[in-house]
């Protein structure tokens, strides 16, 4: 019996240290696309999210409430060819809050102009020093960026790692002719969202990572005030990097994502607080002043 109880454990441990890290949804919309062949869309979804859920991505071990939420949607707006499609490409992630059944976003960026080929009868082949297609590389690139934010969510600059594999699969796809990848593609090209996390100068953005997370959300059921400190110290973080680059695609980002919960946090916040990041998001990024537009009094 003790045998037996050995062998299960072991079991358990052995599933728990090769547990995915992603619990990623993928929605596919055709509508504009005039075809009868509809069932190579339906094998897209499924390989995308074979691709995403079933590979392991890091050496880490993730329980199941650990995974990370992950949604991948492709609005197709033409097929240029039998194995060639043109659309717009989506991707979120959420991360668990520290004593709660909530998450929050972390990442939520669309591209607008995305192409790559797709062959239904093949699978999503990836190696991170070689170019095997635009999807794969695309998926690839944008997991291992959200890692790396994930990382540094829970330790300060714990990302490094990821950042780097996301850096390398950047450069080894700019040999190729797919557009996005290159410096020179454009300033909301995938170049610059590594760049903008590895490059020291903006050091701040992923202290005000660390800080919001760690120290702020996963504090909220112990200590409120004082993890509304830390959440506002992020902000500041944010408006330094602002103050150094001004219209940084990843602040930008970062408030997109992030205002709406502020808004929430410090709903019953001292007017002070209040005052305080109101004045950093008309700073950083006025459009975004129409989320906290009680927060500037009078």
């Amino acid at each position: 019996m003790k045998k037996i109880f050995l062998i299960i454990i072991l079991a358990v441990m052995v599933l728990s240290a090769n547990s995915q890290e992603f619990r990623c949804s993928v929605t596919i919309n055709s509508q504009q696309i005039q075809t009868t062949e509809k069932q190579i869309f339906e094998t897209m979804k499924q390989t995308i999210e074979d691709f995403v859920n079933n590979r392991k991505w890091t050496t880490a071990s993730f329980e199941p409430h650990e995974k990370i939420d992950c949604n991948i949607g492709l609005i197709l707006s033409e097929r240029v060819s039998l194995t060639e499609f043109k659309g717009q490409f989506s991707i979120q992630v959420r991360r668990p809050v520290y004593n709660s059944n909530y998450t929050t976003g972390l990442f939520n960026y669309i591209e607008s102009d995305f192409q790559f080929s797709f062959n239904e009868s093949q699978p999503l082949e990836f190696d991170v020093n070689s170019f095997t297609s635009n999807l794969s590389s695309g998926i690839s690139y944008y997991l291992y960026l959200f890692l790396g934010v994930y990382f540094d969510s829970f330790a300060m600059m714990g990302g490094d790692p990821f950042f780097e594999i996301a850096r390398t699969i950047a450069q080894t796809a700019e040999k190729s002719a797919y557009r996005g990848w290159r410096n020179t593609d454009g300033q909301k090209a995938r170049y610059w969202f590594v760049e903008n996390y590895t490059n020291p100068t903006y050091k701040d953005l992923r202290i005000a990572n660390y800080n919001y997370h760690r120290l702020g959300l996963d504090m909220m059921t112990k200590d409120q005030t004082q993890a509304r400190a830390s959440i506002l110290s992020a902000l500041k973080s944010i408006q330094k990097v602002h103050q150094v680059r001004t219209n940084l695609l990843a602040t930008q980002i970062f408030l997109d994502v992030k205002l709406n919960e502020v808004a929430s946090i410090f709903g019953p916040a001292p007017d002070m607080e209040k005052k305080e990041i109101y004045n950093i998001v008309k700073e950083v990024s006025p459009i975004n002043l129409p989320k906290i537009k009680d927060f500037g009094g009078k």
